[in-house]
């Protein structure tokens, strides 16, 4: 039954508040808030004036729930709760920061710094996340010239009889052998640490005392290498734009090129630029620029803990009442006070231009390279002779050492670029090693099962199945892939199978459309068959990778699982103490018995388990 929106409208108060649209299976699929409930929920309903993704939208309503608030701030808090929670299709939603990089002090007599991504599992401290990969190394190899911080695994530094090359070419104090006691460690660990805070005003003065402390102790080699330190340092604060007032703020900005809108973020901490990052958010209602930022604005700010933190002082060219309701809302969630300035001057003006630049750049770069995929995609259209252009391509390989541990990959590219958050990997159960076709079948048909779901879920989605189904393989590997989605009852995808030819050359390669005798054989330079050979290439990469991964982790519950006395426990005990299977191979009994619940005995059976009997 449709939505009654002119009886729903009639009950609907002009308080502020949260409205939240369900779809027929009760599913919600959009949360938004209002100053007045009545004025803006009416809004969706008017005769004129919706753009087709709003109509789209309101054509999928099945009921509508109201929150009143008792004022507008309240309302944003609510609608940010709501949409982390449930994640709705039409709002706007960002990803956290979990694949932010952070380097990682361990908890040690003689700590580790390292790079880490992902869940912060480990005991220690964090520092971070950084912008990229390339900050987080950059970090770590200043942190080896001035410091002498170890930089090597446990199970490695644990091991060794001899210092390695690092400290042969002065990246590495030698902790591992003596060479560096723990106070002296920890010292330079606590500069370190001083140096990720961002303190290097207090490390250099902090240094120069200790220098001079050293020169009246006749202690002349550990004044100079105190030298050498502030005369880096200093060389590195050169480096970085500082302004006078030490000032923290956030500045943002949106731009739109070709239909691309981005939004930046740059973060300034004491004065200096410690994080830039571009958004692309997916614009579902053709919202405004303004309207997208503000709305990325509030998530990044009431949703999960933001990267750099809270700043004083807010960039940004907003709606006055906008800006209010979110800092009003930032300051009640988070205790802070925070203040918008919407026309800032001297240093602040030159960071909010510095947005608006990058903002512009942002966008441009990426319609560029969304023109760039396109006509990729149009070239491979031509090559084929596809009625239209296929609107995405998923590839399947299969990956596997002489039957062992069969993984069979999936990865997708689409008009815009590759989509790693659409990759698929798929863990090959119940098929004789070494049957790739068998292999083909069972991914295919698992993978499809799931689209085949998402298709009933969403009937009016026509791109839910790929416009080509690439398989790495010729005419039989295409065969079982068309089999599999013929017993899901799937009509209407385009197979085509990629095989190297028999000299095995990139750019040799054979295509194989769906019940051809005969294979393509494209021009070698062909920018749509150079694409095709690029998405089976990144296909067979994440396939090799799952297997190893696969294959290792067998290797080691089977090296250890047969060995009496070694349950879960003593076994991850092990792997813990020495980081490796290879690391227990080489191990001495006496090295083993150092193990928690590791006794005599238990250590001379691992022993001979890995070495023979003894």
């Amino acid at each position: 039954m449709a939505f009654d929106s002119a009886s729903f409208l009639e009950t609907l108060t002009q308080r502020a508040g949260v409205y939240q649209m369900f779809d027929e299976g009760a599913e919600l699929i959009y949360v938004g808030k209002a100053r007045n409930l009545k004025k803006r929920v009416s809004s969706y309903f008017r005769a004129r004036g919706l753009n087709n993704k709003t109509v789209a939208l309101v054509s999928r309503i099945h009921s509508i729930e109201v929150i009143v608030t008792s004022n507008e701030t309240e309302a944003l808090l609510l609608e940010q709760t709501l949409i982390k929670k449930h994640r709705p299709q039409y709002n706007i939603l960002l990803k956290d920061d979990k694949s932010y990089p952070f380097i990682h002090v361990s908890e040690h007599k003689f700590p580790l710094l390292s790079y880490k991504r992902g869940q912060r599992s480990k005991k220690g401290r964090y520092y971070g996340p950084y912008p990229n990969a390339g900050a987080v190394k950059e970090s770590l190899n200043y942190l080896q010239k001035l410091f002498l911080i170890r930089n090597c695994e446990d199970s490695y530094f644990r091991n060794r009889s001899r210092a390695c090359l690092q400290y042969q070419i002065k990246r590495c104090s030698g902790p591992c052998v003596g060479h560096i006691n723990e106070q002296d460690y920890q010292q330079d660990i606590r500069k370190a640490e001083m140096f990720l805070q961002g303190k290097s005003d207090e490390l250099v003065v902090s240094l120069e005392k200790q220098m001079e402390q050293w020169s009246a102790d006749l202690e002349f080699e550990k004044a100079a290498q105190a030298r050498d330190q502030v005369l880096y340092l200093r060389k590195l604060q050169e480096k970085q734009y500082v302004s006078a007032d030490g000032g923290e703020a956030d500045a943002w900005a949106a731009a739109i090129n070709k239909d691309i809108l981005a939004v930046q973020r740059i973060s300034v901490r004491k004065g200096a630029v410690v994080n830039s990052k571009s958004y692309f958010p997916d614009n579902k209602l053709d919202a405004s620029a303004a309207e997208i930022m503000y709305e990325v604005m509030a998530q990044y700010y009431l949703g999960d803990k933001p990267m750099a933190g809270i700043p004083g002082d807010l960039l940004v060219e907003l709606e006055a009442e906008d800006a209010e309701t979110l800092t009003q809302a930032i300051m009640e969630l988070t205790s802070r006070t925070v203040k918008w300035t919407p026309k800032p001057r001297a240093e602040r003006r030159k960071w909010l231009q510095m947005a608006q630049e990058n903002a512009s750049q942002s966008s441009l770069a990426r319609a560029n390279q969304k023109n760039a995929h396109f006509n990729r995609f149009l070239a491979a259209q031509e090559m084929l002779g596809l009625a239209e252009i296929p609107h995405r391509i998923e590839c399947f390989d299969i990956s596997h050492s002489k039957g062992e541990s069969t993984v069979a990959s999936c990865v997708v590219s689409d008009i815009i670029g590759v989509r790693k958050d659409l990759y698929r990997r798929f863990n090959i159960r119940d098929v004789a090693g070494g049957d790739d076709y068998a292999a083909i079948h069972q991914a295919v048909y698992r993978h499809f099962a799931r689209l085949k779901e998402k298709q009933q879920q969403e009937p009016e989605n026509n791109q839910v199945y790929p416009g080509i189904l690439l398989i790495d393989g010729a005419q039989g590997q295409v065969n079982k892939a068309q089999q599999a989605l013929h017993e899901l009852g799937i009509a209407d995808v385009y197979i085509l199978g990629i095989s190297k030819g028999e000299t095995r050359k990139s750019g040799w390669e054979f295509l194989w459309e769906q019940g051809a005798a005969t294979p393509i054989m494209p021009d070698s330079h062909d920018p749509g068959f150079l694409l095709l050979q690029e998405v089976r290439d990144e296909a067979h990469r994440f396939a090799i990778t799952g297997h190893r991964k696969q294959r290792a982790k067998a290797r080691v519950s089977s090296g250890l699982e047969g060995i009496p006395g070694i349950g879960p426990k003593r076994r991850r005990e092990l792997l813990r103490y020495f980081g490796s299977m290879n690391a227990i191979k080489g191990a001495s009994i006496d090295e083993i018995t150092k193990v928690t619940g590791i006794n005599q005995e238990l250590a001379k059976d691992i022993y001979a388990a890995f070495n023979g009997e003894l």
